[in-house]
C-alpha cells in the first residue's frame, strides 16, 4: 500500500473511527483452513459502494465569541445600490417571457448575492429573493416570515419596473451569533 493510500486511511480512522463491516467483507468467517479468525475492517460503507471522497472535509469547530450584536452593521444603502444597479442592468432592455424569467431570476440571485457577500460583513447569513412578473394591471403581495432579531437582523428591497415586467429583489441579512 502506497504511503498515500496509508495517509488517507489513517485521516478517515481518526475521523470515523474503527467500525466492524458486516458480511463478507471482515468480522468474524472462516478461513479457508478451517479456523476461525478475528478482524476489524476500516472499510467504510461509502468506500464500498465505490464513493470515494479525495477531498475531505474536515469538521470546523467554532470556540464561543461571546459575542452579541454585531461589530460593523449591515450597509442597507450599500445593499440597495446594489440591487438597483443590478436589477436595472439585467431587466431594463428586456420583455417578460416564462422560461426566461425562471432562468434570469436565478442568475440575479447569484450575481446579488456575489456582490454583497464582496462587501466582506462578517457573521451575517444572506438570504436573496427576487421575483419577476409580468406586467398585466394586476396586483402581487410578497410576505416573509422568519425568526428575527429587531436589534441585529435587517434587509434591503429594490423593486424595477419597465414596460412589460417588474422585478422585485429583497436581501435578508440574519445575525450569526
Amino acid at each position: 500500500m502506497s504511503d498515500l493510500l496509508k495517509d488517507k486511511s489513517q485521516r478517515r480512522e481518526k475521523r470515523m473511527g474503527k467500525v466492524p463491516s458486516e458480511g463478507g467483507y471482515g468480522g468474524r468467517g472462516k478461513e479457508t483452513t478451517g479456523r476461525t479468525k478475528d478482524s476489524i475492517s476500516t472499510v467504510s460503507y461509502l468506500d464500498e459502494l465505490g464513493h470515494h471522497d479525495d477531498n475531505a472535509r474536515m469538521t470546523v469547530t467554532m470556540e464561543n465569541t461571546y459575542q452579541m450584536g454585531p461589530y460593523k452593521r449591515f450597509p442597507i444603502p450599500a445593499v440597495t445600490d446594489i440591487l438597483k444597479d443590478v436589477l436595472t442592468s439585467y431587466l431594463q432592455q428586456e420583455k417578460y417571457e416564462v422560461e426566461w424569467s425562471q432562468k434570469m431570476t436565478k442568475t440575479i440571485c447569484e450575481v446579488i448575492r456575489a456582490r454583497v457577500k464582496d462587501l466582506m460583513i462578517p457573521r451575517y447569513k444572506i438570504v436573496v429573493l427576487v421575483h419577476i412578473g409580468q406586467l398585466t394591471g394586476q396586483s402581487m403581495q410578497i410576505s416573509s416570515r422568519c425568526l428575527w432579531d429587531a436589534s441585529n437582523d435587517t434587509f434591503a428591497s429594490y423593486s424595477f419596473k419597465n414596460s412589460s415586467l417588474y422585478g422585485v429583489a429583497t436581501v435578508f441579512a440574519v445575525y450569526f451569533e
